[in-house]
């Protein structure tokens, strides 16, 4: 009789200790799987917001041409830098951020000297480091060409 307690006491035991192994597996899998889930809505709110931009830009350079007006279509950076090829990305990325707002608009309502104080005799910081910008020559047509000399100061 003592036997059979045994067994039993052992068998409930082992289901037991199965079943709440099995819950705590579930729970740990559901916290891993919505964990990556937030993750990807996350990064596609990300990607939408890239996408509505990109239209509201598309959208505002088809306006402009159905006008029949010259606007505005792209930025192009010439940087006349020795340095390292990160830091010339980061400089190019930084410079177009300032004139990325004009794109889609009428060149001949565009300022160029407004355009060039921008840019022209800044300091630009990137991590320790400061680098001195100067405009050498600006080309406006339906792409807005900059050549920029950096140089690093010590």
């Amino acid at each position: 009789m003592d036997k059979i307690k045994i067994r039993l006491a052992l068998a409930i035991f082992l289901i037991t200790g199965f079943i709440s192994g099995l819950f705590i597996g579930a729970a740990a899998i559901s916290t891993l799987v919505s964990y990556r889930i937030d993750s990807y809505h996350a990064r596609i709110r990300e990607l939408e917001i890239s996408v509505e931009d990109r239209d509201a830009q598309l959208e505002k350079l088809k306006e402009s041409i159905n006008k029949s007006r010259f606007v505005l279509k792209d930025i192009e950076i010439v940087l006349e830098y020795e340095g390292d090829e990160i830091d010339r990305i980061t400089i190019e990325k930084h410079i177009k951020n300032k004139y990325r707002n004009l794109l889609g608009k009428e060149v001949r309502n565009i300022d160029t000297d407004i355009l060039i104080e921008v840019i022209d005799k800044r300091i630009f910081k990137l991590e320790e480091r400061e680098y001195s910008l100067k405009v050498e020559r600006l080309v406006l047509t339906e792409v807005l060409k900059l050549w920029i000399s950096v140089k690093e100061n010590s």
